[in-house]
């Protein structure tokens, strides 16, 4: 049962990008700091403040990544799918958790100690080179984002969403479009853009109309990336 266990941790962190190119023996030591736990539907991993502790992969379920300010409202950073690793920013620094992770679904996570990962880190150079490589992956998708709110209305803002969450969680079907195999909710959606649930209702009710996006009998959203794309110029 250890064994199995074992191999199924290993199968999960070698999906992470700066894990996948690891020989079995590289991965031995990552492993035996690795330890797993079951999470239910709205708790918290963390709350942000907290001092960072551990890294932490997602074996099943989803997990919300937001803000909230001085008077409660929330900003979602990022919805995190089985697969996903967080907090990105824990590795070398000693600081506060920079946001809330909450279970939206039922979980498991796979979590290692920021300090004993650190000095696997330390030991083995071609994990941190892998790591500097996500982390610059996650700058440029923070930059693109921080310009698309700036240079776009709330309307181009929502396209730009969609097709980035079609990257991340679609499955391309035939006639080029994309089925999102992840629920969002107009708020969630908002909250992603820090516009309204009004607004982004009514977006969609426009790009429904044009035939670029509509939501299927399960209720996952389907959409048309090179049509979204020509609906910005």
């Amino acid at each position: 049962m250890f064994n199995v266990k074992f191999h199924s941790t290993q199968q999960l962190l070698q999906n992470v990008p700066i894990f996948k190119d690891l020989t079995d023996i590289e991965m031995e030591p990552v492993l035996e700091l690795a330890k797993s736990r079951r999470y239910r539907a709205g708790t918290h991993v963390f709350m942000q403040g907290d001092p960072l502790q551990n890294v932490y992969f997602i074996n099943k379920g989803r997990v919300k990544i937001y803000k909230t300010d001085f008077h409660g409202k929330e900003q979602i950073v990022n919805v995190l799918q089985p697969g996903d690793m967080f907090p990105h920013q824990g590795f070398f620094r000693k600081d506060e958790c920079p946001a809330h992770a909450e279970i939206l679904d039922e979980a498991m996570l796979v979590h290692i100690p920021i300090p004993s990962f650190e000095q696997t880190l330390i030991n083995h150079p071609e994990i941190s080179v892998k790591l500097f490589k996500v982390l610059g992956d996650k700058i440029v998708d923070l930059h693109n984002r921080l310009e698309e709110q700036i240079l776009h209305n709330t309307y181009e803002q929502i396209i730009m969403l969609l097709i980035r969450l079609g990257k991340l969680y679609g499955k391309e079907e035939k006639d080029g479009w994309v089925k999102l195999h992840s629920h969002f909710t107009n708020r969630e959606l908002a909250n992603m853009i820090g516009s309204s649930r009004e607004t982004v209702s009514r977006t969609l009710t426009q790009l429904k109309k044009n035939n670029l996006v509509y939501t299927d009998f399960d209720g996952y959203f389907k959409l048309h990336p090179e049509a979204l794309e020509e609906e910005l110029f």
